[in-house]
């Protein structure tokens, strides 16, 4: 027989660097999740990643264990830590802060490509594109 579900959590975590401290403690706490086992967990199963932020989603049973699935990090810190800036634009319609080649928008296209709704690597470039161009960064072809 399954487990049922008593709930999901989603969370943002920087890669092996997940404590007790919030946002994690409160929000697993609420549900009964051992918060030292999760982190333990989230922290093995992530610290090749060090220096990214690991999208999240906890499932918590009815007997309190739990099971969770890391997804790849948002396109936004993939874009900046491929052109090695701190942050994008506050007026990207104005302010432009960098330029990205189609080859860089390629490879985080491979890496993002599991988790964006696209049939292809060509759409799944046009996404990431979209979300350059959002942040001030120059698309160059």
């Amino acid at each position: 027989m399954a487990k049922r579900i008593l709930g999901y959590i989603k969370l943002h975590l920087p890669a092996g660097q997940a404590n007790p401290s919030p946002p994690v403690g409160p929000a697993l706490s609420q549900k009964g999740v051992n918060i030292m086992e999760f982190c333990k967990a989230f922290n093995s199963r992530t610290q090749d990643r060090a220096g990214y932020i690991i999208p999240i989603v906890v499932t918590v049973y009815h007997d309190h264990s739990f099971s969770f699935i890391t997804k790849t990090s948002p396109a936004s810190t993939l874009i900046l830590k491929a052109l090695k800036i701190d942050k994008g634009s506050g007026e990207p319609n104005r302010v432009k802060v960098a330029e990205i080649t189609k080859a860089q928008l390629g490879e985080i296209a491979e890496m993002k490509m599991a988790d964006l709704n696209a049939h292809s690597v060509e759409q799944a470039i046009k996404i990431i594109a979209g979300t350059a161009r959002s942040m001030g960064v120059t698309v160059k072809d």
